[in-house]
């Protein structure tokens, strides 16, 4: 598990919002306070992972109350070098919007945003990923990113 911290201003750039966005955030539920108390107050990789799915939730057209249900009915995201068990998702949440695809052969895909412009295609007989499985991803991708940058 990742021990990186973040102060509200570091959290803020890797999420491309303001520390004024952190602050709501937390303020209407939608983002756990941070870690700590006073000048040792700190945010880790599953506030990053958070951030960054009501984000893309955000962009998808979703409004504060349905991010707040949606993040409610899931447990928090886990940084992304996390191993996860194998999940049940039979009685996982609805992820949020999804849209079937004929795909090749016929067979038909559903759509989940997982970051404004990525979206991630499942074979309509696979689960769709839980938003924590989904935040989880985004911060993972959004990482993997920032390293293509500085290379």
């Amino acid at each position: 598990m990742s021990d990186e911290r973040y102060s509200i201003g570091e959290l803020a750039e890797r999420a491309g919002v303001s520390r004024r966005t952190v602050r709501f955030y937390v303020q209407r539920g939608l983002l756990p306070a941070p870690l700590g108390r006073g000048r040792g107050e700190h945010y880790d990789a599953t506030h990053l992972a958070a951030v960054l799915r009501i984000k893309a939730l955000q962009l998808a057209g979703a409004s504060l109350e349905d991010i707040r249900s949606r993040l409610s009915a899931d447990p928090a995201p886990t940084p992304p070098d996390t191993p996860q068990p194998a999940p049940g998702m039979s009685s996982a949440p609805d992820p949020g919007p999804r849209t079937p695809d004929p795909g090749p052969g016929g067979g038909r895909y559903i759509r989940q945003t997982v970051l404004p412009g990525i979206e991630l295609h499942l074979a309509e007989t696979h689960p769709p990923l839980r938003e924590s499985q989904l935040a989880a991803l985004a911060a993972f991708l959004h990482e993997l990113s920032r390293k293509g940058d500085e290379e």
